[in-house]
């Protein structure tokens, strides 16, 4: 009998844990080779190690993004035979998807030339912008740099201030973020790209900037001008893994160079963008992001999902 009541007490006490804290949301996607119908019955949520209700799950609707596409303007420029399918995949993304083309240097993040300085739902326009990268070597300063200064200072927008209520009727609503870089990753304001060198405090900063901002961050390696193929592969790999995991994006390379092809990849990208929710639950309210460990039963099936969240971050409204 007494264990009965005490498990009824622990009941009761996650159930108002659950009910305390602001209403957030986050971004996850599933990796999965077979169609994904999710509920929140399907998925398994702690915040800070505590299980916590789902309150809601909803997919992101076709064309309820804003892709951001930040190209490092130090890459070699044999990016160049990649335009083409640059264009083609941002010319295919879905009507009503929001596009930005931009280049990283100095530190910050530059309109692609003939676009439009913030989002278009114009695809043709934004797919014009692409060019072939300066190819000076080091002329991003660092795209974690350029990162932390995209997110904190979203095109349109300050960080992540939309009010937590429903857009006033007739105004469109705050579509789901979502970064792409395209860059060797290298970090070389952290010294040595040496194996032994793996932590930076500056990839650190922008993973924990992207998470306040809900925007997950996948990444396509390519080489960098100032570097062969092989030196600082390994770094540049393990810096973009290191913000792919903490925000929930992925980080797609092959071997120590350049992809044959971005065709590929940029299709991995659309689908994975396609088999995007947003979860909603409340968490306590904190200065500091609250832990995320998020999992799923449904068979076959992996969810990515971002390790830490800011508490009362709004990701989607309809």
């Amino acid at each position: 009998m007494n264990r009965h009541l005490f498990t009824l007490a622990l009941l009761a006490a996650t159930s108002a844990y659950a009910q305390e804290g602001v209403p957030t949301q986050a971004v996850i996607s599933f990796d999965s080779k077979a169609a994904v119908t999710a509920t929140a019955n399907d998925i398994t949520l702690k915040v800070e190690n505590r299980p916590t209700p789902v309150l809601s799950i909803a997919s992101v609707p076709a064309g309820g993004v804003q892709i951001a596409i930040l190209i490092d303007d130090g890459l070699r420029t044999s990016l160049g035979r990649e335009l083409d399918n640059l264009r083609f995949f941002v010319q295919g993304l879905p009507q009503g998807t929001e596009v930005f083309v931009g280049y990283m240097a100095n530190g910050t993040v530059f309109p692609a030339a003939g676009a439009n300085a913030g989002f278009t739902t114009n695809l043709g326009a934004a797919a014009a912008g692409f060019r072939i990268p300066s190819g000076i070597r080091g002329i991003s300063a660092s795209p974690y740099f350029c990162l932390t200064e995209f997110v904190k200072n979203w095109p349109g927008t300050a960080e992540n201030t939309m009010p937590p209520q429903a857009p006033p009727a007739g105004q469109p609503a705050h579509k789901a973020r979502i970064v792409l870089m395209i860059t060797n990753g290298v970090d070389p304001y952290n010294g040595s790209t040496s194996i032994l060198n793996q932590n930076s405090p500056y990839v650190d900063s922008a993973v924990n900037d992207a998470q306040r901002a809900g925007v997950p961050v996948y990444s396509i390696y390519f080489t960098d001008a100032g570097f062969g193929a092989r030196r600082g592969s390994f770094s540049g790999q393990s810096y973009l893994a290191q913000i792919a995991q903490g925000t929930g994006g992925v980080a797609f390379y092959q071997g120590t160079g350049s992809p044959v092809s971005l065709a590929p990849y940029l299709k991995e990208f659309q689908d994975d963008v396609a088999k995007s929710y947003v979860i909603s639950f409340a968490a306590t309210e904190s200065k500091n992001p609250v832990r995320l460990k998020v999992s799923t039963n449904l068979p076959k099936t992996k969810v990515r999902a971002p390790e830490e969240v800011r508490a009362g971050t709004v990701i989607l409204q309809q």
